[in-house]
């Protein structure tokens, strides 16, 4: 099993590893196409702006490769932070597309009410099941995961909503799994035994 850490130079990508290390999963730092490849897992992190995201990765000419990864080989994916949106049609944040990998936006948080909410939404938050999946099975009934981000997912397709969260009187999609393709808006790699869980549950899965 080869794990694939992508680097596009957007992202915490030694933190992550740090984590899989912990779990006795080796993994590599993708930074070519064979990387890509070779994978038989991949974590596509992020940390910044939207359109900056998008375009590291164009420029990286890791592009191709990633699509015929996820999309025709369909290797297994986990998108962290911007890495999620990423994935998505596109954000309020900026003008290029995404990835186009799910059907679902990105866009920014708004006060719902009198009270104004801070942005960026920073700590933790209780996640709640959408649906049942593989890779919540070992979840704990009430966990909670460090949450760093002004913009969230919003699917457009409910059936791809795996967890929510809320922030003041805003409902978002935590994370989101279709078919191969996983998101979470959350940081698993700062979210201690619960991020362990689902990082663990990532490695299994298939």
């Amino acid at each position: 099993m080869t794990i694939s850490i992508v680097d596009y130079g957007v992202g915490n990508l030694g933190s992550i590893q740090n984590m899989l290390k912990k779990l006795g999963a080796e993994s590599v730092i993708a930074h070519d196409e064979a990387s890509i490849n070779a994978a038989t897992k991949l974590i596509l992190p992020g940390v910044g702006a939207f359109d900056y995201g998008m375009r590291r990765l164009e420029e990286s000419g890791l592009r191709y490769a990633l699509d015929h990864a996820v999309l025709v080989r369909k290797v297994p994916v986990a998108g962290i932070c911007l890495g999620m949106q990423m994935m998505t049609l596109g954000s309020e944040e900026g003008t290029l597309p995404g990835l186009n990998w799910i059907n679902a936006k990105t866009v920014r948080f708004s006060s719902v009410g009198e009270v104004p909410l801070k942005v960026p939404h920073m700590g933790w938050r209780i996640v709640h099941k959408s649906k049942e999946s593989r890779i919540l099975e070992n979840l704990e009934p009430v966990s909670r995961f460090y949450f760093v981000h002004s913009f969230y997912v919003n699917c457009l397709d409910p059936t791809d909503t795996l967890l929510t969260a809320s922030y003041g009187n805003v409902s978002f999609d935590a994370a989101f799994e279709r078919d191969n393709i996983f998101g979470f808006q959350f940081h698993p790699e700062k979210s201690h035994r619960f991020g362990m869980s689902l990082l663990k549950a990532f490695v299994e899965f298939y």
